[in-house]
This record gives structure tokens, C-alpha cells and sequence, in this order.
């Protein structure tokens, strides 16, 4: 791929063996006219055009990463390999009329890379908003918003991020995406994993009724099936929306790959006769750095590190790539010293980035659940459904394996260090579960609140995945008043649990507190659904507890 570049500013500072159900865990009126046209009348032509939107991500105080796939002719569909190179030119501007331009360059867009582009902007004002859009062929793409990150040494009064994770396409809308995009008030938005699935058409929970069926209809394996299903999702108006709102800053969970994904393997692939995982693994990668607006890091993976000033930095890790296989029979204990979740490089990087920090709060985006849980005493009717949520053995082992849970020796390490060194302020930002938590981490969960809690966690819901009443096929609301208080009983770190709505969360951050508000959605199955504030919890400077707060931000 060519680029080329010229700034208008100075720089500045499935078989019946697998679970087919979930495990642990068109914008507003307003908005959509402006940001969201129609696809140009050339989509139907020859003209090329946009027809999977235009994002941006992974802010920094100087410049931030552009991201499109431009259609050069119909039958160069995603996934198709066809379809000539295609230059795609980029503007940058400070106001919505281009009249202010700053930057602007073009790049060649071709089928090896699946006519995806991406431009990696620098040059650019610290905190700054900013409008973008491409053009090909004479046509030109939707303009949307991005903002840069606050300069490095710049004292921030505060930080607001949406945050998501977990969007069955076939389970419902994205409602979520679309009340997030409606705000206007967000520096950046964060997914924390699980941003497609690879299921079939009807293989993954969705209450008994596909609301929308995948593409391709069945389970994707090849580096073509991958990139036509993130091209299916690309075209959902909602997720439209959020990116051309604000920066994206994600990570990637097991979904984006296969379930219960590990370094060698993953629940969800049979070896031979759905190819060799390898090869899988390598595909379903490349498609999601060719379809996300995120620069690849260490080794091709996700974990990487963002800035905001004096106030934040946000530690983004990749739970996949090096883990060892789930504990079960055969392949090791939860405490096996020999087993990691993180690896050992991502681990120390982890912990050296934590040690070294100097702002004020220390977020970790994190795939699966760090606080520990353990299922207590629930009645035998919810033990197997709950247990079939997070993957768990349906006798009920209070340990969900996939998760921290299931590699206690890392996450011993990693809290012994946070006492060792008196790191404050730690905030781990989770998705995966399928329910909405806050948490302490406590360092010893089993003496715990006596013992010292280490760090906090703020736990988001899905967009749409099923949660515990969908599994069940009950009312909203039924099982979380019967299996929240027993939870919160045996695992006295935990402050609030919901374990049956889908929405969002809106992370704001001062000096004095990180603050979650949790938003639920009326009807995932319906594509005008509204949203309510349902909780707020905060965290205190200096405090590393979780308290509940009456008032969203």
C-alpha cells in the first residue's frame, strides 16, 4: 500500500459438541441526517462508493487513525477478492464545511487488503476536534467527527468514554451504539471485545429468534468469511453512527476468533476438519485490523498503551493471543504457576506500565472479568443456566476458567505488585460476562472485606448477547432478583450485579472519582429502542473501593 501525506499545521507536542449460547459474559433523527447520508447514487453503478461507513481510532495528542473500505465496483464485495486498486484521498479539517482544511492525502486501496484503507493522521492539535472524509471516483463519503487525545503533559479536568462490548448481530439492533452516538459529549468510545461472532446463522443464543440473519449464513473459518462478517457489520446503521461520532479505541476477546479462543486453539474449532487453527487464527486477525480502526501492536496483537494527559492512561491488553489452554481435566489447575492468561512479556509490560505511571487513574481494558466469583449457593434451577452463561461445569465449580478465575497465579502477581508498589487508582474497564458488575478487587477474596481490595472494576453488560433471562426465556428482571442477592452473599467484593438487561456504559473521570453510569435498553429485538439510566457506582481518589452514586454524570 502507498500513501501519501501533506499536513496544513506544524506538528505539535457447528458440530452438536459446541455451546450454541453465550458464556461469561440508524442514528437519532438529529444525528443521522448530518453524519449518516444515504450510500451515493453510484453505489448501484460503477462509481465506487462508501457503503460501510468511515471511523476513526486510537487517539493520540498529535494525530489519530482514519479508517474506510470504499466499494470500487458492486461485485467487489467484502470478502470477494475482486475489484480494481482504487486511490481513496483523505481530508482532514476543523469545521464540518472543510472550509479549514489541515491535512490531506490519499492512499491505494486494493483487494489484498479487501479495499479497507486506513490513514494514521499526524501533525494535528492536542484535544482538538476535527471532521473527516474520503473520496474516490468523485464520490465522497459521509463526514464524520474524531478528536484527539489531550497532550501528554496537559492538565485535564475530565475524560468521558462510552463503553461496550458483545453484539450478537442475529440477537438484535444496536440500539446501544446509537444513544452513545446521539450524546455528542464522549473524547472516545471503548469496545472491549467480542465485536462480532463467528457462529452460524442460528447456532448462538438469540431467545429462539434471529432477528437478523449473519453473512455469510454459516460458521466463518476462511479469510473471506471473516472479512464478509465484519463487512455485515459495518453496514448497521447504529455502529455506523458511533464511528462517525467519536474515536474508537478496542480490543479483541475470543469472538473475533472462535469461543473460548487460547493461544493453541479455541472450543470452537475442530483441527482438520475446519482447517488448521493456525491458519484460522491468522485470518480472522487480518480481517480485524484491516475492518478496525486500530493499530496493530506488539506482535500483531491488541495490547498497546494510550495517554490523556495527566489524568488517565488506559492499558489495553489482548487476553488471547498467549493464554494457555482453560484449565479443566488434563491440562492443568486455575494455580498452576506454568499457566498464563497474559503471558509472560504482557504481564511484566503490564506491570512496568502500572509502576511507571504518573496520572491520576490507571485504566485497564480487559476482556474477561478480573474480580473473582464464585457461584455460592444458588438454587439448582439457576445453577445450569448460569453455569452455561459463563462456561462453567453445569454441577456448578465455582470458578468460571475462561476468566482471571481460571489463572489465579497471574492475578496474584499482578495485585501483590499494585500493593507492592503502592499503585493507586487502578480501574479495570471489562466486557465478555453479559451482565452488568462493580466490583472491588480484593487481594484475598476469601477474607474479604477484612482483607486489602487492590484495585476496582466496572463490568459492562452486552449490546445485545443473551444475558441470564434470555437463556432462561423469562421475563427481564426475573432471575437477576433472585440471583443477585446470592452473589453479592457469596462474593462480598461485589457491590451490584444485573445479570439479565443489555446497554452500555458511560465512564466520566475527574481527579476526584472514576464514575460508571449503566444505561439499559428497552427491547434489543427492536431497532427504535430507547435507553434508561439504570445505575451509577464510583470509585474515590486514593480509596480502590467501589460506592454507589444516585446521580449519572
Amino acid at each position: 500500500m502507498t500513501s501519501r501525506h501533506r499536513s496544513h499545521e506544524p506538528l505539535n507536542s457447528l458440530s452438536p459438541r459446541r455451546r450454541t449460547v453465550v458464556k461469561a459474559a440508524a442514528a437519532s433523527a438529529v444525528l443521522a441526517g448530518p453524519l449518516l447520508a444515504a450510500a451515493p447514487a453510484g453505489a448501484a453503478g460503477t462509481a465506487p462508493a462508501f457503503l460501510h461507513g468511515v471511523a476513526s481510532g486510537d487517539p493520540l495528542p498529535d494525530g489519530v487513525l482514519l479508517w474506510t473500505r470504499v466499494t470500487p465496483v458492486p461485485e467487489a464485495i467484502p470478502g470477494s477478492g475482486l475489484g480494481p486498486d482504487t486511490e481513496v484521498a483523505w481530508t482532514v479539517a476543523t469545521d464540518r464545511a472543510f472550509t479549514q482544511v489541515v491535512a490531506e492525502g490519499s492512499t491505494r486501496a486494493t483487494a489484498a487488503a479487501d479495499h479497507t484503507v486506513k490513514a494514521d493522521i499526524r501533525g494535528l492539535r492536542p484535544a482538538t476536534d476535527y471532521w473527516f472524509r474520503f473520496s474516490a471516483g468523485g464520490t465522497t463519503s459521509p463526514a464524520a467527527r474524531t478528536r484527539t487525545a489531550p497532550a501528554a503533559d496537559a492538565a485535564v479536568t475530565g475524560l468521558r468514554f462510552g463503553v461496550v462490548s458483545c453484539a450478537n448481530w442475529e440477537a438484535g439492533h444496536f440500539s446501544a451504539y446509537r444513544h452513545l452516538a446521539a450524546r455528542g459529549d464522549l473524547d472516545a468510545w471503548l469496545h472491549l471485545g467480542d465485536y462480532i461472532y463467528e457462529y452460524g446463522t442460528g447456532e448462538y443464543g438469540t431467545r429462539d429468534t434471529v432477528v437478523r440473519p449473519h453473512a455469510p449464513a454459516h460458521e466463518i473459518l476462511t479469510l473471506a468469511d471473516y472479512r464478509t462478517r465484519h463487512g455485515r457489520y459495518k453496514t448497521d446503521p447504529d455502529l455506523q453512527a458511533l464511528h462517525a461520532t467519536a474515536p474508537c479505541v478496542a480490543i479483541w476477546d475470543d469472538h473475533e476468533i472462535a469461543n473460548d479462543t487460547w493461544s493453541g486453539g479455541a472450543e470452537n474449532h475442530t483441527e482438520g476438519a475446519e482447517g488448521a487453527w493456525a491458519d484460522r487464527q491468522a485470518a480472522a486477525k487480518q480481517a480485524y485490523f484491516e475492518w478496525m480502526p486500530v493499530r496493530p501492536a506488539v506482535a500483531g496483537t491488541t495490547y498497546r498503551r494510550l495517554r490523556f494527559g495527566k489524568l488517565a492512561d488506559l492499558s489495553l491488553l489482548d487476553l488471547r493471543s498467549f493464554r494457555s489452554q482453560q484449565a479443566s481435566v488434563g491440562n492443568g489447575g486455575v494455580d498452576d504457576p506454568e499457566r498464563s492468561l497474559t503471558g509472560r512479556a504482557q504481564l511484566d509490560w503490564l506491570k512496568a506500565g502500572l509502576s511507571a505511571s504518573d496520572t491520576t487513574w490507571r485504566l485497564v481494558g480487559n476482556s474477561v472479568m478480573i474480580a473473582p466469583f464464585a457461584i455460592g449457593s444458588l438454587a439448582a434451577d439457576l445453577v445450569k443456566p448460569l453455569a452455561e452463561l459463563l462456561g462453567l461445569p453445569k454441577e456448578g465449580l465455582a470458578l468460571n476458567t475462561d476468566q482471571w478465575d481460571g489463572y489465579t497465579d497471574d492475578r496474584r502477581e499482578l495485585l501483590a505488585h499494585l500493593r507492592a508498589n503502592a499503585i493507586r487508582n487502578t480501574v479495570f474497564l471489562t466486557g465478555d460476562i453479559h451482565m452488568a458488575w462493580a466490583n472491588d478487587v480484593p487481594v484475598n477474596a476469601g477474607t474479604y472485606p477484612l482483607s486489602a481490595s487492590a484495585a476496582t472494576e466496572f463490568v459492562v453488560t452486552s449490546v445485545t448477547s443473551d444475558n441470564l433471562d434470555d437463556i432462561v426465556k423469562v421475563p427481564e428482571g426475573t432471575v437477576s432478583a433472585v440471583a443477585a442477592p446470592v452473589i453479592r452473599a457469596a462474593n462480598r467484593h461485589v457491590h451490584w450485579v444485573d445479570t439479565d438487561r443489555h446497554g452500555f456504559g458511560v465512564l466520566d473521570i475527574t481527579a476526584a472519582r472514576a464514575q460508571m453510569d449503566f444505561y439499559v435498553l428497552s427491547d434489543r429485538a427492536k431497532a427504535d429502542a430507547t435507553a434508561s439510566w439504570a445505575r451509577s457506582y464510583r470509585t474515590r481518589t486514593g480509596t480502590q473501593k467501589v460506592e454507589r452514586t444516585y446521580d449519572p454524570v
